[in-house]
């Protein structure tokens, strides 16, 4: 928004010529949106303690779960909300708001924003304890996913074409297949982020460290030189993505700050399948839908791990893990939570930094 009020005076003041950088606003957007999440913090947390939104921990689950997290009974959730917000008020400020990838990213963080509201709507005001059906979210993950893939797939100036991480000039080219890869992608990193917040700061910490890594990504797709040097696809348009992940960063970082160790705050479904879906979208803009593997690893790992013991269980009634998903796993062996979640912040940070590293690696 401000892009459009103010660039087009640096005809007049010179000086409005710095919002023509894709840099400098990416920048703001994310200062922005952490100060939004840091003043809307407290407010927040207020409402939903005021109104009993907290985090329901139940026995039935797993009685040494319920003793390793009783002291999280009550804490104010469905804090996915502050974020949602301060990424659109940062991204409307800052980006160009008639990108049509922008468009496409915020809808999909409100979409399944929604989604997450509705399931933790169920939970926590109508007192359901399951929420909103695994086939309903399931269902609303996959109509995303499908819209996504119909309009990239119709518009000429997007290919389906799939980039393979580490190999320069290999690639795959789906048709309208790529379709499906679209519904995979969104429904698995809405899905993944979903099962990894389940400690302190464990899942937006994270996040953090796949939206700088996107941030980077993002800039470089959309900048016809870097691409062409670096061998990857050039996606006209896409760099306006760095300025709506740079406030999934500041956002990110905003909500960290109440929601660190011990946390006084939840993101909840609003906040994890939100989350999870724009990554997944800023993915397949830029042509990274293979390369969200290794930069996601963590979300990656934690999806396997309840995948796999489920299947194990029920094929041959052995479990893998000592609970999934794996963060719980790790605290079932001893370690502290504090432990459990500075180290994947640690390991995701250097998948992270190994994204980049593809970049130059082909």
């Amino acid at each position: 928004m401000l892009y459009h009020l103010l660039y087009p005076l640096h005809n007049v003041i010179s000086f409005f010529n710095i919002f023509r950088y894709i840099t400098f606003r990416a920048s703001m957007a994310a200062l922005a949106s952490f100060v939004i999440s840091l003043l809307l913090g407290p407010v927040i947390i207020r409402i939903l303690t005021r109104w009993k939104i907290g985090e329901n921990i139940r026995k039935e689950d797993s009685q040494r779960l319920y003793e390793l997290q009783s002291k999280k009974q009550n804490t104010p959730t469905m804090g996915g909300i502050l974020i949602i917000l301060s990424i659109s008020v940062a991204t409307l400020l800052w980006a160009d708001i008639f990108n049509r990838y922008i468009i496409l990213a915020l809808l999909s963080t409100l979409w399944l924003g929604l989604t997450g509201f509705i399931d933790d709507y169920i939970k926590q005001v109508r007192k359901r304890s399951k929420g909103l059906s695994a086939r309903g979210k399931l269902l609303s993950q996959a109509v995303l996913g499908l819209l996504l893939g119909a309009v990239l797939f119709c518009d000429p100036q997007v290919n389906t074409v799939i980039d393979i991480p580490f190999l320069k000039e290999v690639s795959l080219d789906l048709g309208v297949f790529y379709i499906f890869i679209v519904i995979l992608v969104i429904t698995g990193s809405s899905n993944a982020v979903n099962l990894t917040d389940g400690l302190d700061g464990l899942a937006i910490g994270i996040v953090i460290m796949v939206s700088i890594a996107f941030s980077v990504l993002s800039y470089v797709a959309g900048n016809m030189k870097f691409s062409n040097y670096l061998l990857i696809p050039y996606v006209p348009g896409a760099g306006e993505l760095t300025v709506f992940c740079a406030s999934i960063l500041g956002a990110g970082l905003g909500f960290l700050w109440f929601n660190c160790h011990p946390a006084e705050i939840f993101m909840g479904d609003v906040g994890s399948l939100a989350l999870g879906g724009a990554l997944g979208a800023v993915a397949i803009f830029i042509k990274k839908e293979l390369l969200l593997i290794i930069v996601g690893g963590i979300f990656v790992a934690e999806a396997l791990s309840v995948i796999l013991q489920v299947g194990s269980f029920r094929l041959a009634k052995k479990r893998l893990f000592k609970i999934a998903p794996l963060h719980h796993h790790f605290q079932f062996m001893g370690l502290d939570e504090n432990k459990v979640i500075v180290r994947f912040w640690i390991i995701a940070s250097l998948l992270a930094l190994l994204a980049l590293v593809t970049l130059k690696i082909r």
